[in-house]
């Protein structure tokens, strides 16, 4: 990949997945990201494996590969004296310092924007919160599942009426949308510095990333003010609607734009008389008889299977797609084409994992991507680059700073 953050540095004080996520991202575009972890336990993240809640593939924590891939690993005691003052040294030379610790650890472990800004007044300051850095639950922890999914009304919205359970969301869901987000706003600072000489601070939420996601029913809400419905909605264009095949799959039309594809798909499905039937003549037609219309494109694609219509569809004009499972998303030619998936290298000439990319090409260059470092793995060579010698190093761990 083409490194476009080739030369810089971020500071990675986070934990699990949101902020690790984001500089993650950072470095697959070529930044020099350094992940401060505790050096006795670690970022619990890693945990996720041993408990069971994460897999685990010929001895690969697969969880930690996808959100730190491309970093460097120090494990570091912040809550010493000496230990801050390894990560002052750190921060001196780095150009973005990342967090999601809250608002009062920050305090406690003198990371707060003063305390880093007195060591580098340059440095670009990123926080990642669950419900945003301002108001009377800024202290709040919070999960994705919890901040993203639950408090910002996408839950509630996917919910099937009347049903007895909620729509789960994919692990890390929030986290990964809101990783991007967070990757973009310190691009975005690290461009305004190069111009201005100002370093700001970054702020991203998973409760603001939620309603940025879900911002068309979320204005359309507050217009209304009332609920837009999600599940509920009434039928206006059947050829924006799911529909069933005969081996149990879906597929669904897009064709927002009716009457510019209604024809061609009725060629395509050998329903050439609909075209001419006055109850689906124009778009007004039908969505005054939706229910009809969607009643004989329905029977219409319940008449063959999947395979099928991916074949007698596979030229027609109009926006339509499968719902795919996971596994046949990530077998898809378009996903592999456009490098969406990327293989892991072990740093002996093998793979260790394969791992979803960052959605950002540059030049259209394939994506290689680094594994992820083993806890502490680059603590000794992170601090002889600072310039500590073989027997500062020695003490360090001999008092267990390191």
């Amino acid at each position: 990949m083409t490194s476009v953050l080739q030369g810089v540095r971020v500071l990675e004080v986070a934990q699990w997945t949101f902020a690790p996520a984001a500089a993650g991202v950072l470095a697959d575009f070529g930044a020099d990201v350094i992940k401060v972890e505790d050096p006795v336990t670690g970022d619990p993240q890693r945990g996720l494996a041993t408990a069971g809640i994460s897999p685990v593939v010929d001895g690969v924590n697969l969880v930690h590969e996808q959100t730190n891939r491309g970093k460097r690993s120090i494990g570091l005691d912040l809550r010493t004296e000496q230990g801050h003052a390894v990560l002052a040294r750190l921060v001196e030379r780095c150009d973005v310092f990342l967090t999601n610790f809250l608002a009062p650890a920050r305090v406690k472990l003198g990371i707060e924007v003063d305390d880093i800004r007195r060591i580098n007044p340059r440095i670009v300051y990123a926080r990642a919160t669950g419900q945003g850095a301002q108001g009377p639950d800024a202290d709040l922890g919070g999960y994705d599942f919890t901040a993203y999914w639950m408090r910002s009304g996408i839950a509630a919205s996917l919910a099937p009426p009347g049903g007895e359970t909620l729509v789960m969301q994919p692990p890390a869901f929030g986290d990964k949308a809101a990783a991007m987000n967070l990757a973009f706003g310190i691009a975005a600072a690290l461009f305004q510095r190069e111009r201005t000489g100002q370093a700001a601070v970054v702020d991203v939420s998973l409760l603001g990333t939620a309603l940025w996601q879900n911002s068309s029913a979320v204005t359309y809400t507050v217009g209304l003010r009332r609920e837009f419905p999600i599940q509920t909605r009434p039928v206006t264009n059947p050829l924006a609607h799911p529909y069933r095949t005969a081996d149990g799959r879906w597929l669904v039309l897009m064709m927002l734009e009716s009457d510019r594809y209604w024809s061609d798909l009725c060629r395509h499905i050998g329903r050439e008389d609909l075209m001419s039937d006055s109850r689906f003549v124009d778009a007004g037609a039908r969505r005054e008889h939706s229910d009809a219309c969607v009643q004989e494109l329905g029977r219409v694609f319940a008449g063959a299977d999947l395979a099928t219509w991916r074949e007698r569809l596979r030229t027609v004009a109009g926006p339509w797609a499968p719902a795919q499972t996971m596994l046949e998303a990530s077998q898809d030619l378009q996903t592999r084409a456009n490098g969406c998936l990327a293989e892991l290298d072990d740093g002996a000439g093998g793979t260790r994992a394969t791992v979803v990319a960052s959605p950002v090409r540059f030049d259209e260059a394939s994506t290689v991507l680094g594994r992820a470092p083993e806890h502490g793995e680059h603590t000794e060579s992170v601090l002889l680059d600072l310039g500590y010698s073989w027997d500062d190093i020695t003490a360090l761990k001999d008092a267990r700073i390191i």
